[in-house]
């Protein structure tokens, strides 16, 4: 087992009705403004908003409000925030939404902490930041599980880059997580949801690490168990139970647990992130999955014994030894399938990818052909390039 650091400071709130404890939670930090950060009308449309204002109201907080954020958080409102924030003079973000919306107050938070860096340099990684705001998160959707990581994923529209980045800045102070508030998150949503919550846990069983068998029964569980509420969800959104395991799951997958005793690089999701940023109105877990088994096929018989693992303790396939590529193929092909029941894509044709652009989507990833992926397969410019035409049709 790898050596390892397990953080993880975000206090979670997590049941029905938990969200109209905003404003003694806020409090608490004595901010002077808050910025109430979120995406598009639906907080305003199913009442939480309204309620939100009345808590913070309540302990006479004041506060200034920036919506608008869309699937993948754009760099120009960040900007436009953190301007906000340094003429209002806010030193709290309250971010009420899903990860996109997490993930651009995240980024406002420590660019208006540190007003002499450029925001985008800490998705560059030329610069870290060396403090941030206080913050906070009400969760309205279940999937990125940014309310308990480290991570930040910001997209320069400009530039057509989708960057990520890890610091202990990002973490949250705290996260209200209501399974309610996501009984209205539709199908097509819930689905991307349970795609990128499974895919945080599933690529992190996938990084190289022996001897961590406590930490795949965690991961295995948080795997099964998203598939599973996924499922469910989509077949009664208003099924508490369904959307609260699906919610914790979100948090647990994300949070570094799953990873414990392993190393660390979501591959498919780099892959990914290059994909949304040429393309900006493609959901990320619609991008995952449509790439995620043309990967797997790609990369499985680097660690026979890992992929069988999977296949048996996921999939609950009888391993056959004598040719155990059969086990794992059907593995891979029940989880193409899986997608294909939640409605999700399993190519990038689905999502209406050019295929001129592929070459431009390795060069990309690749970083100029000077950036090789660790794993138990590395990849390199070759590889990336193999797998998006693999990944372009089924």
């Amino acid at each position: 087992m790898n050596n390892f650091i397990y953080e993880t400071p975000t206090k979670v709130y997590f049941g029905k009705g938990e969200e109209l404890k905003v404003g003694k939670l806020v409090a608490e930090f004595n901010p002077n403004k808050v910025l109430i950060h979120y995406g598009s009308q639906s907080a305003k449309k199913s009442g939480l908003l309204d309620r939100v204002r009345k808590c913070l109201e309540e302990e006479n907080i004041s506060y200034v409000e920036l919506g608008g954020v869309v699937a993948n958080p754009e760099l120009s409102l960040v900007r436009e925030g953190i301007a906000l924030c340094q003429k209002e003079n806010v030193d709290f973000v309250l971010a009420v939404g899903g990860g996109s919306v997490m993930d651009s107050a995240k980024d406002i938070a420590n660019g208006a902490a540190n007003p002499d860096m450029d925001v985008w340099d800490f998705s560059l990684k030329k610069a870290v930041p060396e403090k941030t705001l206080n913050k906070g998160a009400i969760l309205t959707l279940a999937a990125a599980g940014s309310e308990m990581s480290n991570s930040c994923v910001i997209t320069n529209s400009e530039t057509g880059e989708k960057m990520g980045y890890g610091c202990s800045c990002n973490r949250m102070n705290f996260a209200i997580e209501n399974p309610e508030l996501t009984y209205t998150v539709n199908a097509y949503q819930t689905a991307c949801g349970a795609v990128d919550i499974a895919m945080h846990t599933i690529e992190r069983y996938f990084c190289p690490g022996e001897d961590t068998y406590l930490t795949d029964a965690v991961a295995e569980a948080v795997i099964k168990s998203t598939m599973k509420a996924g499922m469910d969800c989509i077949k009664n959104p208003d099924d508490y139970e369904a959307r609260a395991n699906m919610m914790w799951a979100s948090s647990l997958a994300h949070n570094g647990l799953t990873q414990c005793g392993r190393s660390f690089l979501l591959a498919v999701h780099q892959f990914e992130h290059v994909v949304s940023g040429m393309y900006p109105k493609i959901a990320h877990g619609a991008g995952l999955a449509a790439l995620w088994c043309s990967w797997a096929r790609y990369v499985y018989k680097a660690n026979i014994s890992r992929w069988l693992q999977y296949a048996s303790n996921v999939w609950n396939l009888d391993i056959d030894f004598e040719h155990p590529e059969v086990t794992i193929e059907k593995a891979i092909d029940m989880q193409e399938q899986y997608y294909i029941d939640l409605g999700m894509p399993t190519c990038l044709q689905e999502l209406d990818v050019r295929e001129d652009d592929l070459e431009e989507m390795a060069i990309r990833c690749s970083q100029n052909k000077t950036r090789v992926l660790d794993g138990y397969k590395k990849l390199g410019y070759e590889d990336m390039l193999a797998i998006y035409n693999m990944a372009y049709r089924t």
